[in-house]
């Protein structure tokens, strides 16, 4: 197996598109050859614990309505492409993802990375939920077949938290300053999110085209 590692953060737009896309790639090819690796990096990594109004936060990135308008048509029309939706109205809070994090990162000790990832994206961008919130969190976790009485212990401490800052700043360290980003066998770079064909021929060109 070949490592896909991806930098990414639930609260992304683009990371959600960017794995919509991908996922139809490796659909497409289902010899691929890649073992997927999620790895941390926060949009907002001075976001306090308990978030923000999304209100707040859209104004203070990208002005007034106009502007955060303007920031929206792309990604929706993107997301469309793709095959997935996003419920903008229905999100409230911009949440600290430190957390998400932690989640995605026990997942992954687990075996179960992809579907936590999923469910993050799914829970904020078309459900409208706090994936800071504790709660949720655990509720993500128990549907995506973690031990739920454990997820709520470690998220009770500073367990892996840590980790996750270090992961990041490492990341930032490498000079990724955007996501998603993919590194494929630690040698090739591939920033943002990229269409289904361009995946397919990354595929195609590591096994050869498709019988």
């Amino acid at each position: 197996m070949i490592p896909l590692d991806i930098y990414s953060d639930p609260i992304c737009p683009w990371c959600y598109i960017g794995k919509a896309r991908l996922d139809r790639a490796l659909e497409s090819r289902p010899d691929h050859p890649f073992e997927i690796r999620w790895h941390p990096f926060q949009l907002n990594p001075d976001m306090p614990p308990e978030g923000m109004s999304r209100d707040e936060y859209m104004a203070l990135k990208f002005g007034d309505a106009q502007g955060i308008l303007a920031a929206h048509r792309p990604v929706i029309e993107a997301a469309e492409d793709a095959g997935i939706t996003f419920d903008f109205p229905a999100i409230t809070r911009t949440p600290s993802t430190l957390d998400a994090h932690r989640l995605i990162h026990w997942a992954g000790l687990e075996g179960r990375q992809n579907a936590m990832v999923a469910a993050l994206f799914r829970a904020y961008f078309r459900e409208g939920r706090d994936i800071g919130d504790h709660d949720t969190l655990l509720d993500l976790a128990r549907q995506s077949g973690l031990d739920a009485a454990l997820i709520e212990r470690l998220l009770g401490t500073d367990a892996d938290a840590n980790l996750i800052r270090e992961a990041d700043r490492m990341a930032r360290a490498r000079g990724i300053s955007g996501v998603p980003f993919f590194i494929i066998d630690g040698k090739y770079a591939v920033s943002g999110a990229q269409p289904v064909q361009v995946w397919q021929n990354v595929i195609d060109e590591l096994t050869g085209p498709p019988a």
